[in-house]
């Protein structure tokens, strides 16, 4: 069953994956760049400008966590990784590149062990620290299972082109768990038509175009290769009688009138196209309606073409740092199994959002999220932001805002919604992960409705609500919508009733959820491979 797994991927690689199980690995981890990436919720046109919260902190640090971390890769079996984890901390020292360097490492163990000896990891990263990530890879892999240094070409130039050249490209790590055994299948880009043109120039008398292509060889010291035929001695590219079969099949033609060096017929109709390199210049940023607004997104096309070069129908592709799941959707487009694991609560409901969008009726396992009263205790004891955004995501909200915000402002949910031919209305989320609510809560959250011009606001709570609480909530009064029906100004929605569905937010909305959040183009014809490119 396909899976998404909230938590640290390096417990759920450990606790949940098992050995030689996965046959395609995709990872865009953090690059180690010192940023705090901000995922922005667009506000439609006639509210207040883009809600942002801080999807995640790109930055390390050394401390107590990869001291740990550091003596875990000292006592693992793979003595080359050790000795060479040890290397980079004493030319590095114990600083933030270091902290990253061995909490990628440990992951990247784990990663080699789920892998199926035909299997393939691609690391995505930048120049950052690509080359200290190679290295790496070459411990845990070994380095005679490199298989490539692909660079992506973005669309646009990146930084600092007025001090020295602009940095335009992300590199991509590939890696085969055992390279005589990988699968591979391989791409090609269409043929550039004008191109064809000027090269095919020739055509049969059934009008089929062909070029006449060299048979030389260009190594002159073959003596196996040098023979002579139709008169002509020279060191040629084929056997012998490989020559003798292609020439009974029409396909060697001797011009000048049968004095020349003969050469092969190479029709275009048997060409797959041009195989595609390890420069990829032809993938864009992600832009326009593919665009979910997540701060490293990465194009769909650009994981297709991964997935469909090194898996087949019916294999597992993993990410474990899925971020908004561009890997797993494409995985599920192209007929795979997928494995994702990202750490936020936020990521993981973006996530099923995008696939329930795309593929209607889909089925997939979600781990690590609560499932009943007792898991929502938990989450909220242990953080009180992944709390709140999870509890959003039960109410189809936009989280609002992040923890470096500053003061409370008394929203932590926003939801949209159209009921009419004007602009857009608002509901403001309220909430509450602690034992204890009251009814100052609820005044609160009124307030903060009239403050916000909003028309609904959502009490979502994980305590019972107490009668008072209920009472005052009901004196509210009700937001009358232009479809003709009313609606309860402030709902008080339990944790529990939401999980169970026995409640719900209540609200009419013409767009269906369009406003909120940005829906993932539904996908046609995923039940079958698409041609390579």
């Amino acid at each position: 069953m396909n899976s998404l797994f909230f938590g640290d991927n390096l417990h759920v690689l450990r606790e949940h994956i098992g050995n030689a199980s996965v046959d395609l690995v995709y990872l865009d981890p953090p690059f180690n760049s010192k940023r705090d990436y901000n995922l922005l919720f667009k506000s439609p046109k006639g509210h207040d400008s883009d809600a942002q919260i801080t999807a995640f902190e790109d930055s390390w640090h050394w401390g107590g966590q990869a001291e740990a971390e550091f003596a875990e890769l000292l006592r693992q079996p793979n003595t080359d990784v050790a000795q060479m984890m040890a290397a980079l901390r004493a030319f590095l020292g114990e600083n933030d590149m270091m902290a990253y360097l061995t909490m990628m490492a440990n992951r990247l163990l784990e990663l080699h062990r789920v892998l199926k000896p035909t299997g393939s990891l691609y690391l995505h990263c930048d120049p950052t620290a690509s080359h200290y990530l190679k290295v790496v890879l070459d411990g845990v892999f070994g380095k005679e299972n490199f298989r490539n240094e692909i660079s992506w070409r973005r669309s646009h130039p990146k930084g600092q082109a007025f001090t020295r050249f602009a940095s335009n490209h992300d590199v991509i790590l590939a890696f085969a768990k055992d390279s005589s055994k990988t699968t591979w299948n391989p791409a090609y880009r269409s043929h550039d038509p004008e191109r064809v043109l000027n090269q095919y120039t020739l055509k049969d008398e059934d009008g089929r175009r062909y070029q006449l292509t060299s048979l030389l060889n260009p190594n002159p010291n073959r003596p196996n290769l040098t023979y002579e035929f139709k008169g002509v001695t020279r060191v040629w590219r084929w056997t012998k009688e490989r020559m003798l079969e292609a020439d009974a099949n029409g396909r060697i033609v001797v011009p000048r009138d049968g004095q020349g060096v003969p050469r092969y017929k190479r029709y275009l109709d048997e060409q797959e196209g041009i195989p595609i390199d390890d420069f990829w210049n032809d993938v864009e940023l992600v832009s326009g309606n593919e665009s979910l607004g997540y701060p490293t997104q990465k194009p769909l096309a650009l994981l297709e073409r991964i997935i469909q070069a090194s898996s087949n129908e019916g294999d597992t592709v993993l990410d474990p740092f899925c971020g908004c799941g561009t890997a797993v959707h494409a995985a599920q487009k192209l007929n795979r199994n997928w494995i994702g694991i990202d750490i936020t609560h936020l990521a993981i409901s973006l996530i099923e959002k995008r696939l329930r969008d795309a593929f209607p009726g889909i089925k997939f396992e979600v781990h690590g999220t609560p499932k009943d009263i007792d898991g929502a205790r938990d989450l909220a004891t242990r953080d009180k932001y992944q709390f709140q955004w999870w509890a959003c995501s039960l109410v189809d909200a936009q989280p609002y805002q992040g923890r470096k915000k500053g003061a409370d402002s008394g929203i932590d949910g926003l939801i949209f919604f159209q009921d009419d031919n004007g602009p857009a209305k608002k509901i403001i989320v309220s909430v509450k992960g602690g034992e204890n609510v009251s009814v100052n809560m609820v005044r609160d959250l009124a307030h903060v409705v009239e403050r916000e011009n909003a028309s609904i606001g959502l009490f979502v709570t994980l305590a019972k609500p107490t009668g008072p609480m209920n009472t005052e909530a009901a004196a509210t009064g009700f937001y009358d919508s232009p479809t003709g029906t009313s609606f309860p100004k402030l709902q008080v929605l339990t944790i529990e009733g939401l999980l169970s569905g026995t409640e719900q937010a209540r609200y009419p909305d013409l767009t269906r959820g369009g406003l909120t959040f940005k829906k993932a183009k539904k996908e046609t014809g995923g039940d079958r491979q698409e041609k390579l490119f």
